[in-house]
């Protein structure tokens, strides 16, 4: 990588996190509103950046109930925020730019900063993927509209039926968690028909634009990229490793009251292995599922979705590199190979990183967390790894510490969103400022002993 392209990308960076910082800071102003909560009253203004930063961090971690305290115009600023930040800023900025000004011309300074902001590969692909990303956006969302207000409007009429219909497809789609039944899909886990449209929105906004324009475009290129192929691959290993390892650990779901149909054990179930790969979305309490089920949600938090989508975590690519990195190393094979390609070494060390950054602020945001809020009786450690590893991954899953974190519990769990949704590296480029130095002095090659 050139001086230049690394000095650029620094810039590229700040300007990045300076928008989702702008964008929280709008939100946070409109939530202060009078008119953004019910009756008026007054919301403490950590509790209101904490909103905006969930929302815009598409995490959906509340302090407060969405459905109870904020007004339409608060829950709408919060949808507005989440979209946003789901499809990425400038995405919005380029399409507002273009229906100002009544041109399609895309400057280079900004073709790099949408080429950054979706994790693109070629800067070629800008304005195709941007086409894809608004197109393939609105299908999902206005579809899941239309079948949920299959169910929506005849529970609860065409106003209140159409508003919640627009409202959990935006928010599955965009894996952001927030709701405005109050208790997410509680009410709802006997009904097959909605949580199944649920998952289809959650994983149309977790498996990436990259990858669906490659499936769309599969008839006319009849071949995939080794990002697609490692993407699909490695999501459907890990929902059906989740599945029925939640099978096992939650005897099928037999916490659920009443007396379900085996087919609603097996959706309530699949819809576990989903919701913790960013979407936040519950049909059953999280504090109540045991021990086996919280761990292995931590795992799926942790890794997250795709790159360039609406999820967060380490991303399934980084994932499934370093799961084949592992498998050659076993094997003593030097090559990391995957599809009849090679990685390269530069792919595998930045996964490397990637993985050690996150588990460093994963570590050091748990070490703080443990001396500011207080574990209740019957939890351990649990309650606030959970904690932590939910807002890294920009989850929204809670074991019930969201509504009791201390000021600066919100403060580290803010920060953690922004990192999450943000990016590791991204928020490493906008704080350095060192000299990017090249090096011509090479020492003599030595080993130390490994494990």
């Amino acid at each position: 990588m050139s001086i230049w392209h690394l000095k650029f990308l620094d810039t590229l960076s700040k300007k990045m996190v300076f928008g989702f910082i702008l964008i929280i800071a709008l939100g946070t102003l409109l939530l202060s509103l009078p008119v953004a909560t019910r009756g008026g009253q007054g919301t403490p203004l950590i509790d209101i950046l904490f909103t905006a930063a969930s929302a815009t961090c598409i995490t959906g971690l509340t302090v407060v109930n969405t459905a109870a305290h904020w007004s339409v115009f608060g829950q709408l600023v919060i949808l507005g925020m989440a979209e946003v930040g789901a499809l990425g800023y400038m995405t919005f900025a380029v399409l507002l730019f273009n229906l100002i000004r009544r041109h399609r011309h895309m400057g280079l300074s900004t073709q790099l900063m949408v080429k950054e902001s979706l994790n693109l590969e070629n800067l070629s692909d800008t304005k195709s993927v941007m086409k894809y990303v608004v197109q393939l956006s609105a299908i999902f969302q206005l579809g899941g509209v239309a079948l949920l207000a299959v169910d929506f409007i005849p529970r609860f009429g065409w106003r209140r039926g159409l508003y919640v219909s627009v409202y959990h497809s935006v928010m599955s789609f965009c894996n952001a968690g927030f709701d405005v039944f109050g208790n997410s899909l509680m009410a709802f886990r006997d009904d097959t028909y909605v949580i199944l449209v649920t998952i289809v929105l959650i994983v149309g906004g977790g498996l990436g634009f990259l990858v669906w324009r490659d499936v769309l475009l599969y008839h006319e290129r009849h071949r995939l990229s080794l990002n697609s192929k490692l993407t699909l691959v490695t999501t459907g290993s890990l929902f059906v490793v989740g599945f029925l390892a939640l099978l096992v650990t939650e005897g099928n779901l037999a916490c659920i009251p009443g007396n379900p149909t085996w087919i609603n054990r097996v959706v309530n179930t699949l819809f576990l292995s989903v919701t913790p790969r960013t979407a936040g979305i519950v049909t059953l309490p999280t504090s109540s599922l045991h021990a086996g089920s919280i761990f292995l949600m931590m795992i799926l938090m942790f890794v997250g979705g795709t790159p360039g989508s609406t999820a967060g975590g380490i991303k399934t690519t980084t994932f499934g590199v370093l799961m084949l990195q592992s498998i050659a190393q076993i094997r003593g094979k030097d090559d990391v190979e995957f599809s009849h390609r090679r990685f390269s070494q530069a792919n595998i060390s930045r996964a490397l990183l990637l993985v050690f950054l996150a588990s460093i602020v994963i570590t050091v945001a748990t070490l703080i967390l443990t001396q500011t809020e207080k574990i209740p009786q019957g939890y351990g450690l649990e309650y606030i790894v959970f904690e932590v590893l939910s807002a890294f991954g920009t989850v929204g899953l809670s074991l019930g510490l969201t509504p009791h974190l201390s000021v600066i519990g919100k403060l580290i769990i803010i920060l953690l969103m922004f990192i999450g949704r943000v990016g590791i590296f991204t928020s490493l480029y906008s704080l350095s400022k060192r000299q990017t130095k090249v090096s011509r002095i090479r020492y003599p090659e030595e080993n130390v002993l490994i494990g």
